[in-house]
C-alpha cells in the first residue's frame, strides 16, 4: 500500500486543480514608509494651522457678513454693510494715522537700537555676558507686570518726574498728554522686545568671517566703511527677518495700550488692534470688529510681501 505525505501547512493539490498561488505579505515599501512617518511628523502642525489659523479666519469672513450682537441675542445678515460701514467711520483714519505713527516708530528705534547694543556687545570685553542678561531679560519678563511698572514709572507723580526734580525739571504727565503718550507707549514696548533683536543681531556679527574683515582693513576701510559695506550685507538676511517679526509684532500691540493709556488721551493712541477690540468686546459690534480684523489681516498682508519681494534689492546672497 502507498503512502502518501504531505507538507506541513500547505494544502495537498486536488487532481486536475491548478495550485493556489502563494500568498503575498503586504509590507509597504521604503517609500510609503517614508512618506508616512513624514505625513505623521507635519500632522500636528497642520491640525494646529487648521484649527487655530484658518477656521478662524474663516469664520472672521463669514461674521463680516453679519451683525452679531450676543447681549441682544441676534444674528443676522447684512451682506456689505459693515464694509460700508468701514469706508464711512470717521474714526478709522485718525486710528490708522496712530496705527502708523507707533509701528514706524517701534521698528525703527528697536532695529536701531538693538543693532547699537548687538555691536558693542560683540567685543570681547570682561563683563559682557553680564550686559547681555541684563538687556535680554525684560524679554522674559511677563508683559502685563513689566507694562504696569512703567505705568506707575509715568504717572505725573511717578519715579520718572520725581528724577527729573532733582535737576529742576517740572516732568509732563506722561500718558495723559497727547505729544508724549505715543512716545511712552512706543518707549516702553522698545524696552520690552529689545533683547531679543540684539540676540538675533549678536549672533549674526558673530558670524561675520574675520577674513573678510581683515583684508577689508589692509585695504585701507575705515571702521565706518567696515560696518556698512561689510558688516550690513552680510547680516542683511538677520535684519530683514527682524524687520518682519518686529513690523508684525507692531500691528498686534494691544496689552501695552489698554494697561497705559486706554487709546488716549481721546484716540491719539488708540491702535487698530484696540480699536477692534473696543468695537468687538466693548460695544458688542463683531461684525463690524470682524471687518476691522480683515483690514488688520490685509495689511500685514501687504507689507509682509512688501519685505519679501524688496528682499531682493538689499538682501546679500538674495539676488
Amino acid at each position: 500500500m502507498a503512502i502518501t505525505t504531505t507538507t506541513p501547512g500547505r494544502a495537498q493539490a486536488r487532481p486536475g486543480v491548478a495550485p493556489a498561488p502563494p500568498r503575498r505579505r503586504l509590507v509597504p515599501s521604503y517609500r510609503a514608509r517614508d512618506a508616512l512617518a513624514g505625513y505623521l511628523f507635519v500632522a500636528p502642525q497642520v491640525l494646529g494651522i487648521g484649527l487655530f489659523v484658518l477656521l478662524p479666519l474663516g469664520l472672521i469672513f463669514w461674521y463680516s457678513f453679519h451683525e452679531w450682537n450676543v447681549l441682544a441675542g441676534t444674528f443676522r445678515w447684512v451682506g456689505l454693510e459693515n464694509f460700508e460701514k468701514l469706508v464711512a467711520d470717521p474714526k478709522l483714519a485718525p486710528v490708522l494715522q496712530a496705527t502708523a505713527v507707533f509701528s514706524i516708530g517701534l521698528v525703527v528705534c528697536n532695529l536701531a537700537l538693538a543693532l547699537l547694543l548687538a555691536v558693542l556687545l560683540n567685543r570681547k570685553v570682561r563683563g559682557m555676558t553680564a550686559f547681555r542678561t541684563i538687556f535680554f531679560s525684560p524679554v522674559v519678563v511677563s508683559l502685563v507686570a513689566w507694562t504696569i511698572v512703567w505705568s506707575f514709572l509715568m504717572q505725573d507723580n511717578g519715579g520718572i518726574n520725581g528724577l527729573l526734580q532733582l535737576v529742576g525739571i517740572d516732568g509732563p504727565n506722561w500718558l495723559r498728554e497727547g505729544p508724549t503718550a505715543m512716545a511712552s507707549v512706543i518707549v516702553v514696548q522698545v524696552f520690552k522686545n529689545v533683547g531679543l533683536n540684539m540676540v538675533l543681531f549678536l549672533a549674526a556679527l558673530q558670524g561675520v568671517p574675520q577674513e573678510i574683515q581683515e583684508a577689508a582693513r589692509m585695504d585701507g576701510a575705515s571702521d565706518r566703511q567696515l560696518f556698512w559695506r561689510i558688516t550690513v550685507p552680510l547680516i542683511s538676511p538677520t535684519i530683514l527677518l527682524t524687520s518682519i517679526i518686529t513690523i508684525v509684532g507692531s500691528l498686534q500691540v494691544f496689552a501695552q495700550i489698554a494697561v497705559l493709556t486706554q487709546g488716549g488721551p481721546g484716540i491719539s493712541t488708540t491702535v487698530l488692534v484696540y480699536y477692534l477690540v473696543q468695537q468687538a468686546f466693548d460695544f458688542h459690534h463683531f461684525g463690524y470688529g470682524s471687518t476691522l480684523a480683515i483690514l488688520l489681516f490685509g495689511i500685514v498682508l501687504v507689507l509682509t510681501i512688501a519685505q519679501w519681494q524688496l528682499r531682493r534689492r538689499w538682501v546679500f546672497y538674495e539676488n
